[in-house]
């Protein structure tokens, strides 16, 4: 009796040992499913954007930000999700940005984006919404509709901006260029990207600070001084 005893409690121990083995295996793969299939969404969200094409992303959800940034000449455009959150068939994802603007930037510029997911009657993901992560900065296109205009030394991207003004802050890069040069020598990239939003409370969204912080600042400047050669493009905000 003893024995049998003995024996039973062994396979009671050993059958919660594997159920509980079983359990958590389940639930990190139902993670990691959600997970993939997110990525593989956004794969193809990312892939729309490069190839133009606007019925593909809107395919993967909603149609926001590709109106906003069409116009924008875009090198290079991924997600990396890096933690998806599920509850039922909803979703928030936390995702890194990369993307390269053609003829300027030599290395991605990243940046912060959580989306907002659900799923579609037959189990599929789609994207509900798109915006800057907590503690990121907007991207010009989170503002509006993105205008683009190119000079001889930078391109111009602007939001609520006539192409007139745009092309006067081309005009102004390209003399300002020429003279950083003179002064600072020639060992820089000499291209620019200008961001030009509707208003102060536009620029310290692109910088992720309060308004407040820019009072009376015409312009602000992000770049890599005495670095390798290998960053996204200087830009003047």
């Amino acid at each position: 009796m003893a024995g049998r005893t003995r024996v039973s409690r062994s396979s009671m121990v050993a059958v919660c040992l594997l159920l509980a083995s079983l359990t958590a295996c389940g639930g990190q793969s139902a993670a990691g499913t959600a997970r993939d299939q997110v990525q593989r969404l956004l794969d193809r969200r990312a892939a729309a954007v490069l190839h133009h094409d606007p019925a593909a992303f809107a395919a993967t959800g909603t149609r926001a930000p590709y109106p906003n940034l069409q116009a924008v000449p875009f090198a290079a455009w991924s997600y990396r999700v890096t933690e998806v959150r599920r509850s039922g068939d909803r979703a928030t994802a936390d995702a890194v940005l990369r993307y390269r603007v053609t003829g300027y930037d030599r290395a991605p510029v990243t940046a912060g984006r959580t989306l907002t997911l659900s799923t579609t009657a037959d189990g599929k993901w789609y994207v509900v919404s798109d915006r800057p992560a907590r503690k990121s900065g907007q991207q010009l296109w989170d503002q509006g509709p993105v205008s683009v205009v190119r000079g001889h030394s930078g391109i111009v991207l602007g939001v609520g901006q006539s192409d007139g003004t745009l092309h006067g802050y081309a005009d102004l890069a390209d003399h300002a260029v020429p003279a950083v040069s003179d002064a600072w020598g020639t060992d820089w990239s000499r291209h620019v990207v200008v961001l030009v939003p509707k208003s102060v409370g536009g620029m310290a969204a692109l910088l992720g600070s309060p308004a407040s912080n820019y009072r009376g600042i015409a312009a602000v400047t992000t770049g890599e001084a005495g670095g390798t050669g290998q960053a996204p493009a200087d830009r003047i905000i």
